[in-house]
C-alpha cells in the first residue's frame, strides 16, 4: 500500500458521504467487508458509498458510490428520498474522522456485484462483499460501526413501504 494516498496521520478529516443500501425481496441488505489499511487484522462490514465530490449533490454522489464500488448502474431518479442521515466519528488510516452520512435504499432482484470500478485503495482494503439480514450482522459483532444493523432495518422498512404504496 502507498501510504502517499492518505492524508498525514492525525488530520482530522470531515466529509460529507453519501451511501446506498441495495435491498434484495429476502430483506438482505448488500455490504462490503475490508478493513482500515492500518489495521488489516481487524475486518468489518460496512455500507456502499463515498464522499462527496465538489459539484455534485449527494443523490449523484450515491449513484457514482453504486456503480464504482459494487458496479450498480441506477437511474438517478430511482434512487428516492434518504432513509437516514447521521454523523459518525471513527479512525481510518490513522486519521480522526467526521462524516456526515446520506443513506438511500435501493430496492434489487438479482445483480451482479463487481469490483472492477474501484479505486486502488479500495482494491487493497475491501476484499468481499455479502448479503446480510440486520440481525445476522448484530450478532456476529462485525459491523464497522454500531449503527449499521439498525440502518439496514431502516432500509427495508423503506423499501416495503414504497412497494406497498
Amino acid at each position: 500500500m502507498t501510504e502517499s494516498r492518505l492524508p498525514p496521520p492525525g488530520t482530522v478529516v470531515r466529509r460529507t458521504t453519501a451511501r446506498v443500501l441495495p435491498v434484495r425481496p429476502d430483506g438482505k441488505v448488500l455490504l462490503l467487508h475490508g478493513w482500515d489499511p492500518l489495521k488489516p487484522q481487524t475486518p468489518y462490514w460496512f455500507t456502499i458509498g463515498g464522499g462527496v465530490e465538489a459539484g455534485e449533490t449527494v443523490e449523484q454522489a450515491g449513484i457514482r458510490e453504486l456503480r464504482e464500488e459494487v458496479g450498480i448502474v441506477w437511474p438517478a431518479e430511482q434512487l428516492g428520498a434518504p432513509v437516514a442521515t447521521n454523523t459518525i466519528e471513527f479512525e481510518w488510516g490513522g486519521c480522526p474522522i467526521i462524516q456526515h452520512q446520506t443513506f438511500f435504499a435501493v430496492c434489487v432482484d438479482a445483480v451482479e456485484v463487481s469490483f472492477a470500478n474501484q479505486e486502488q485503495l479500495e482494491l487493497e482494503t475491501i476484499s468481499a462483499h455479502g448479503w446480510w439480514h440486520a440481525d445476522e450482522l448484530e450478532a456476529t459483532g462485525q459491523a464497522a460501526h454500531a449503527t449499521i444493523p439498525d440502518l439496514l432495518r431502516r432500509a427495508v422498512e423503506a423499501i416495503r413501504y414504497r412497494e406497498a404504496s
